[in-house]
């Protein structure tokens, strides 16, 4: 009987994390280190931030490459298996988070995000306001819905590649 409840109140939860971000589609490794080789040339230099990490493969694939790698995670029981997965390394930062809600952090060159439609704008404003507020130029790796107001720097497969500069004018609010 508590398994039973157990699996409902996960179930439950998941779902409505849905309602928040992008449901929980785990990235598939190949295609990863394929667009962290093709599309944008991981290194060293870089921090990864992926939005809705889940259990954190895409910053281990990071990780490969050398580069330092946060993760933001919003569904307690799939941050409580990143952060076991991710345990020991301590290049990897999995934060129980909202992205919405918390800036990036300084030094970030890579947004990876799984893409929805109905936050395309949202993930796009964001993005314009970090970049003007770091004062640095980001780029957003995409799997799934294209935006619809940039256009990509490059594509492979389902992924695409954008660039966010920094502006004159940051007259995008949140």
């Amino acid at each position: 009987m508590i398994w039973l409840i157990a699996a409902g109140l996960i179930l439950v939860s998941l779902g409505l994390v849905a309602l928040v971000g992008a449901p929980y589609v785990p990235s598939q490794r190949r295609y990863v280190r394929q667009a962290f080789t093709e599309l944008y040339k991981l290194t060293a230099a870089d921090l990864v931030v992926d939005i809705g990490a889940g259990d954190g493969r895409v910053l281990r694939i990071a990780r490969e490459f050398d580069a330092r790698a946060i993760g933001f995670e919003i569904q307690p029981l799939l941050w409580l298996i990143g952060k076991y997965l991710n345990r020991g390394d301590a290049a990897i930062q999995l934060i129980w988070a909202n992205f919405w809600t918390h800036p990036l952090p300084d030094g970030v060159t890579l947004v990876y995000a799984f893409s929805v439609k109905r936050d395309n704008q949202r993930l796009t404003d964001k993005l314009r306001v970090e970049a003007n507020r770091l004062n640095r130029e980001i780029h957003l790796m995409c799997l799934g819905s294209p935006l619809t107001d940039i256009e990509p720097q490059a594509s492979l497969g389902a992924y695409w590649l954008y660039r966010f500069v920094p502006s004159q004018s940051n007259s995008v609010k949140l």
